[in-house]
């Protein structure tokens, strides 16, 4: 009987390969966006099959990881059977004092950046990262949210706050939320095509393409202190904008009297708390008016103001000029 030759298939290989870390805790949002925009890219339409880009998640013990919304994600490769890789991406999540991940998974990224691997921290995992010895000599890009507790954590780092993301060589930092889906699809450029890119933004009803440089939404402001106890209640300020806190109830969740918390600030950055507070509340009025079409109203709310005409009455002794005139003269 003749026998019949059956032709092998060659693999094709993908243009692009991505491989999961997931912090315990991690944050659900940064890995949806980022792994979503390598599924559309991936395939014609929304069919989401795996022909131009892959992607796995690993994990030593192939345990459920919950996220730090309680959404669990199961792995689907142990990592004595990771394969080769184009990116490592790490998705942290919320900061505590363990690191969020094992042993065994901080080994890995060791020894993928041994053999000079690129390396993605998403969100939070630019601080496991940085822990890792894995940013050094690196620039690197944090939340504004989270700028004050990695400068405290790394005293003698600046980190990059004003930036969706930041690529420098072979480390891609991220300030997470849509910035993950916006430094996805620069990857998704880079090595699938620009059409690929955009369509799956498109798709996840994101305008347009941005790059690193695009600054992130939030609330920066130019006050930059350096006693702890300063930072912290900057960094409350800037969470609890749109419903401020009393100073005598900031000082009394820090820890501290009014007294303590006023010198501090007066010392440190040669303010009062309430002037601190008021002009990080007009930074992000200004933004808001340069940035958005939100009515005077709007803005006084999500400022902490009363009413607009509070807010106009603050707006105007500040800045010296109505919330009107700022933004016709800045648009």
């Amino acid at each position: 009987m003749k026998s019949i030759s059956v032709p092998v298939t060659a693999v094709t290989k993908k243009r692009l390969s991505v491989a999961f870390l997931l912090a315990d805790n991690f944050t659900l949002s940064a890995f949806a966006n980022f792994v979503d925009v390598l599924r559309l890219a991936a395939d014609e339409a929304d069919r989401s099959r795996p022909i131009h880009c892959e992607w796995t998640v690993l994990s030593e013990t192939m345990n459920p990881v919950r996220s730090s919304c309680g959404v669990k994600v199961q792995p689907d490769t142990r990592l004595r059977n990771a394969g080769n890789y184009d990116y490592i991406v790490l998705v942290g999540g919320l900061i505590q004092e363990q690191s969020g991940l094992s042993s065994e998974s901080m080994a890995f990224l060791k020894a993928a950046a041994d053999q000079k691997k690129p390396l993605v921290g998403l969100c939070t995992g630019v601080f496991l990262l940085y822990e890792a010895g894995l940013l050094e000599g690196y620039r690197c890009c944090v939340s504004w949210f989270h700028h004050d507790d990695f400068v405290e954590r790394f005293e003698s780092v600046r980190p990059v706050s004003d930036q969706i993301f930041v690529v420098d060589r072979d480390r891609l930092t991220c300030s997470g939320g849509h910035g993950a889906a916006h430094l996805a699809a620069w990857l998704v450029e880079k090595h699938i095509g620009r059409t690929a890119a955009t369509k799956s933004l498109s798709i996840m009803i994101i305008n347009e393409a941005m790059t690193g440089e695009n600054p992130q939404p939030g609330y920066q402001t130019n006050l930059i202190a350096k006693e702890p106890l300063v930072k912290k209640a900057l960094l409350r300020i800037r969470q609890n904008i749109e419903s401020p806190e009393t100073i005598a109830k900031m000082a009394e969740n820090l820890g501290v009297t009014r007294r303590k918390l006023e010198r501090a600030f007066t010392a440190d950055i040669g303010i009062s708390p309430s002037k601190a507070a008021l002009r990080i509340r007009l930074d992000a009025a200004k933004r808001m008016l340069e940035e958005t079409e939100k009515t005077t109203t709007q803005i006084a709310i999500s400022t902490g103001f009363c009413d607009a005409s509070h807010f106009i009455n603050a707006f105007k002794a500040e800045i010296g000029t109505t919330p009107s005139d700022y933004r016709h003269s800045n648009v």
